[in-house]
């Protein structure tokens, strides 16, 4: 890819202290942009750069995927099926987006829209994490259609309680651990479905354990600034945490629609034993 020559890029000390939230990322950082000079920034490199395309790639990818999907789809039951396209859509498209405009504003710069950038990123992120295992827990009690109401009632009730923790958290480590109900709801439907194939399709289960596994890595990762914390300097532009959460992101949500369309076919075919 050909960049262009962009504006005289500014280092972590002349950036604005609001965007100061990765010490270890020394350069590269964008000054104050209007709303034309953002889009002209898609064209030239700066630290931003990555996290925009690593998103922009998750969009290409499920385009792709769900185009694959198709002839299949017509099988799939309506409301679950655009629950979790919403699910697995929404966010990454929006936070590209979030990516674009943060140093955006006007003549102030990013100031004055960057304080709803963090929350809605969250809350966006907080959406295919809550979301996306609605079809994971209908799938699993699909026999059991009291305990299914009880069970989707309390993962909606959990879900709202850890977006609340998300949102007010004051560090990562506590936005990190504020999803962790949620990760102990979704491994207890694991378990039923390791226990007995009855509670789902039986090869969607590797699909939900993947997914999860990439999520935590990828959190993990972020929270622990690795590389960048290593070396200081030598990842601002490439391969910095944030860039391998977003690439790690891009294969969880996968793993995760892989596995839903597993099992929303299987709902097709399973038949329930009579009680």
């Amino acid at each position: 890819m050909a960049f262009l020559n962009g504006p005289r890029l500014l280092d972590w000390a002349s950036s604005p202290p609001y965007l100061q939230f990765n010490k270890f990322v020394l350069t590269g950082y964008r000054p104050a942009c209007t709303v034309q000079e953002c889009l002209r920034s898609l064209f030239y490199l700066h630290n931003e750069l990555g996290n925009i395309y690593t998103h922009v790639l998750y969009i290409m990818c499920f385009i792709v995927v769900l185009c694959l999907d198709k002839p299949g789809s017509q099988r799939l039951l309506q409301w679950k099926k655009w629950l979790h396209y919403l699910a697995q859509s929404s966010p990454h498209s929006r936070l590209s987006v979030y990516h674009f405009f943060l140093h955006g504003g006007g003549g102030e710069g990013g100031q004055p829209v960057y304080p709803v950038c963090p929350t809605l990123s969250i809350l966006l992120l907080c959406l295919t994490n809550s979301l996306g295992a609605m079809p994971i827990i209908y799938c699993s009690l699909l026999c059991y259609p009291t305990t299914r109401h009880i069970a989707l009632l309390g993962y909606t009730l959990l879900s709202s309680y850890a977006i609340f923790c998300a949102v007010t958290a004051q560090s990562n480590v506590t936005r990190l651990q504020s999803f962790a109900g949620q990760a102990f709801f979704r491994f207890l439907f694991f378990f039923l479905r390791w226990y007995d194939t009855g509670y789902g399709s039986p090869t969607s289960l590797r699909n939900f354990l993947i997914m999860d596994a990439l999520a935590l890595l990828g959190g993990i990762i972020n929270v622990a600034r690795i590389p960048e914390r290593w070396k200081p300097g030598k990842f601002d532009y490439w391969f910095n945490s944030h860039q391998i959460m977003h690439v790690l992101v891009v294969g969880s949500i996968l793993h995760l629609h892989w596995g839903v369309v597993d099992d929303l076919l299987w709902i097709g075919k399973y038949q329930c034993p009579p009680e």
